[in-house]
């Protein structure tokens, strides 16, 4: 619930800001606020996963595919994501939120997304996303089409993603994963 009122005030705000390419790095300024904040002083770990997904619903609503995935009643789910801090975000502080397309598989859109203040980088995540229909996971050529894109050439997601996915993949959601320790 803490996200609301960021998540209502992008959805009103933009248009205002200029449109991206799907596979262009999608920036948005930011205030690190009061409910960000933990007994530290600085952003709280988990609510920079928080504002990753205000970065990734920007990057889909500026590059012009959010519309269509609502129309297709196709749904962004999160797979994945790991961060890595190098500097605290502090109370009343600016900061950019980047968000880009680090690369695809048959499965996965990976995004890279990073905080960046006064241009140094804060925190770096890397996500893998895809998209749910009710007919279960939309395969990545499927989403390209549907939005008439095609990857560039150059778009590779760093190494060590495909054994960071495999590493941690859980059991299908269709088979059983007891919790035994």
């Amino acid at each position: 619930m803490h996200m609301i009122f960021r998540l209502l005030l992008l959805m009103l705000t933009w248009r205002r800001r200029s449109p991206v390419g799907i596979f262009d790095v999608a920036r948005l300024d930011m205030r690190a606020l009061l409910t960000d904040i933990d007994t530290a002083g600085h952003i709280n770990n988990g609510m920079y996963f928080s504002l990753f997904d205000l970065g990734r619903f920007d990057l889909m609503l500026r590059a012009g595919v959010w519309n269509g995935m609502v129309k297709r009643r196709w749904v962004p789910v999160v797979q994945a994501e790991t961060i890595r801090f190098r500097k605290s975000v502090t109370l009343g502080q600016k900061f950019t939120m980047e968000t880009r397309i680090a690369g695809l598989d048959d499965r996965h859109i990976l995004l890279e997304q990073r905080i960046v203040a006064d241009g140094e980088i804060y925190a770096s995540g890397m996500i893998a996303a895809r998209f749910r229909s009710r007919g279960g996971a939309v395969p990545m050529p499927e989403v390209l089409a549907a939005f008439g894109v095609e990857p560039p050439a150059h778009l590779r997601a760093p190494e060590w993603v495909e054994p960071w996915l495999e590493a941690t993949r859980l059991p299908s959601a269709r088979k059983a994963a007891p919790s035994d320790w």
